[in-house]
């Protein structure tokens, strides 16, 4: 874990300084992929058995975190990858073993049941058409969410295609996280292997270990989380480089001397401290119960998605707070604000730290009975 940290840490300014070129692709670049594939930085979540590195919780935040300091695009990529990696722990070992043969394997895809899945035989029939595909130009393997029909009662399951299987459709036109290349994904009659496919809320996992007693959507919420922490300590960073020689218009004093800018600095600061804490803390904390009972509470799963909910909108906070102290500097494309501001508010979008994952997590904490399944 040492080692990948300090990785990324080394890898930082390079990403950094390819931050225009990201985003003019729309993409991550097959060699800056490639070079992080190689890193480890997909093999987070990975069991051991396939040359994973199997972290736990809080150490893959800390590494997504500098990632997504250096651009949000490249930390959401990792975490895409690396958690997708999850599944090894679901699917049948011959499989998972046939999937990650090779270290650098980059695997990716969408777990909105957007498809649908019939049973002939052993195998699953499968059609869909899935949005916000990221990273999926650098896979080599694909997952599409559907619904398994003609098979008992119908059952969202994640279906593992080989990239050739995929179509890949360029509809990655967005204001924010440009160089995610998250277009649409699209198969047509592809035949799969029936035990090729995984349900994260219905399967229990293969492999008994603390990492994957994890519930897979709550640390799903967490990684975008450490995205958004990333890059919210970026736009306090970029505001503060630029508050020391920047003289607004009409003023005599530089903007860092400014009595506003200074307490919104320190609000952003401790805002920032805060979500970062109430992350690391619940992620720990879920960790050290499930390595002692091999499961999680329903209040720890709640307190997960409460803290990743809430640091990815306060980040969001905070890169406008950011932004709009940079006054017209911000708005060009020159000025890095902008991005932060643009790829935060992205985040902001995804369904598992949109609001509605917290009337999940409140319903969990006021002992109301249900579903908690996404949880």
């Amino acid at each position: 874990m040492t080692d990948l940290l300090a990785q990324a840490h080394a890898l930082k300014a390079t990403v950094a300084a390819r931050a225009d070129e990201i985003d003019s692709a729309r993409r991550l670049p097959a060699d800056l992929a490639r070079t992080l594939a190689e890193a480890g930085f997909f093999r987070m979540a990975l069991p051991r058995e396939y040359g994973g590195l199997e972290l736990a919780p809080a150490r893959m935040i800390e590494v997504i975190e500098v990632m997504g300091n250096a651009h949000g695009s490249v930390g959401w990529c990792i975490m895409i990858g690396a958690t997708t990696a999850i599944n090894a722990a679901y699917l049948p070992d011959h499989h998972a073993r046939t999937i990650w043969a090779d270290p650098t394997i980059i695997t990716g895809g969408v777990f909105a049941p957007k498809g649908k899945a019939v049973r002939e035989g052993d195998q699953y029939r499968v059609n869909g058409r899935w949005n916000w595909g990221s990273g999926s130009a650098n896979c080599a393997w694909l997952v599409g969410g559907a619904l398994t029909l003609g098979d008992g009662a119908p059952q969202a399951r994640m279906m593992w295609f080989e990239r050739d299987q995929v179509e890949l459709i360029d509809t990655w036109h967005a204001m924010g996280m440009k160089g995610t290349g998250s277009g649409d994904l699209a198969v047509t009659d592809v035949l799969i292997p029936a035990d090729r496919s995984v349900s994260l809320t219905d399967d229990k996992a293969r492999i008994e270990r603390p990492l994957y007693a994890f519930p897979a959507f709550g640390l799903l919420a967490m990684s975008i989380a450490a995205v958004a922490l990333g890059n919210a300590r970026g736009a306090i960073d970029d505001l503060v480089g630029l508050a020391g020689g920047k003289v607004p218009t009409g003023a005599r004093r530089p903007l860092a001397e400014r009595a506003s800018t200074q307490v919104e600095v320190a609000k952003a600061e401790g805002m920032l401290r805060a979500a970062r804490t109430y992350l690391l803390d619940s992620a720990e904390t879920a960790f050290e119960g499930a390595s002692r009972t091999g499961a999680l509470t329903l209040e720890d799963r709640a307190n997960l998605r409460i803290a990743a909910t809430h640091a990815v909108r306060t980040c969001a906070e905070i890169t406008r707070m950011m932004h709009e102290l940079g006054g017209g500097t911000s708005v060009y494309e020159t000025c890095p604000l902008q991005r932060r501001f643009r790829d935060a508010h992205v985040a902001t979008q995804h369904i598992m730290v949109a609001p509605g994952s917290l009337e999940l997590a409140g319903r969990a904490l006021l002992g109301i009975e249900g579903d908690y399944g996404q949880l």
